[in-house]
């Protein structure tokens, strides 16, 4: 209501209209701020992500491993879900924690993960697989204030977390991730080890086939633009600032990202 707004708040909003080339004075209604159909561009867009080839998937393949290797991006392609647990097996059992003795590792509760067959993996190693399972909404507050305070002790003891993600962007080698019931961003910034795990199908090319999906794909359009979304671009520490490293905070030491290829 511009009758409740301060003459700041004004001042501001008139600037903001200027400088996108808008009347200073005339607010515009919700209808002219909100497309209701794609535009040209974002249909080429959509066009060129549905009309994908195996061959259009293998170029953004290389250029994702590439766009990798600057910022630490370990990008490995895997043939399938079995090989796609022996490669985070083989992780598991190369590299030892940052914090303590004790191996575990925490993982989503996702469709992609649950068909590795990861826990009879890692059994074979003896470390015990950690999945975050949805908290049940109904529970009474005493429970899930229990439930939140295990599964955040589960993460925070892991040294390795395990995720999917919704897309990766091949020219910054990005992994997208909205984050779920099941499904907390803690996974992939707490324990010292990032293992993503994605499919061929999953890699796009920028920003702009990302937000043109997300808004007009019918398959992405429901769920659209969540109120979160994480970004990731390789791996951080708290040793970036001033070199001083805090055990659960500001992301892991390395990332790993296994693309099922087959």
């Amino acid at each position: 209501d511009e009758g409740m707004r301060t003459a700041e708040e004004n001042r501001f909003l008139r600037r903001l209209r200027t400088a996108l080339g808008h009347a200073p004075d005339v607010a515009r209604s919700p209808g002219q701020l909100f497309a209701e159909s794609p535009s040209a561009e974002e249909l080429l867009l959509l066009d060129r992500v549905h009309q994908r080839t195996a061959e259009d998937r293998g170029a953004l393949f290389e250029q994702l491993v590439e766009a990798g290797k600057p910022i630490n991006l370990n990008v490995a392609p895997v043939e399938n879900p079995a090989a796609a647990a022996a490669a985070i097996a083989g992780l598991v059992g190369k590299r030892a924690p940052e914090w303590g003795e004790s191996k575990s590792v925490a993982a989503w509760r996702h469709p992609l993960i649950d068909r590795l067959g990861l826990a009879e993996a890692l059994a074979r190693l003896q470390v015990p697989l950690r999945i975050t399972d949805p908290i049940d909404p109904h529970a009474d507050g005493e429970a899930e204030r229990a439930e939140r305070e295990r599964q955040r002790a589960d993460i925070i003891a892991s040294f390795i977390g395990v995720t999917t993600a919704d897309f990766c962007l091949a020219d910054t080698a990005t992994l997208v991730m909205r984050n779920r019931p099941g499904q907390p961003r803690s996974v992939a910034l707490v324990p010292s080890i990032h293992i993503g795990l994605i499919t061929l199908d999953q890699i796009l090319a920028d920003m702009k086939e990302l937000f043109a999906l997300l808004r007009w794909d019918e398959r992405f359009r429901q769920e659209g633009l969540s109120n979160y979304m994480s970004f990731i671009s390789g791996p951080s520490k708290t040793a970036d600032i001033e070199a001083t490293m805090v055990h659960g905070a500001h992301g892991p030491r390395e990332v790993h990202l296994f693309v099922i290829s087959g």
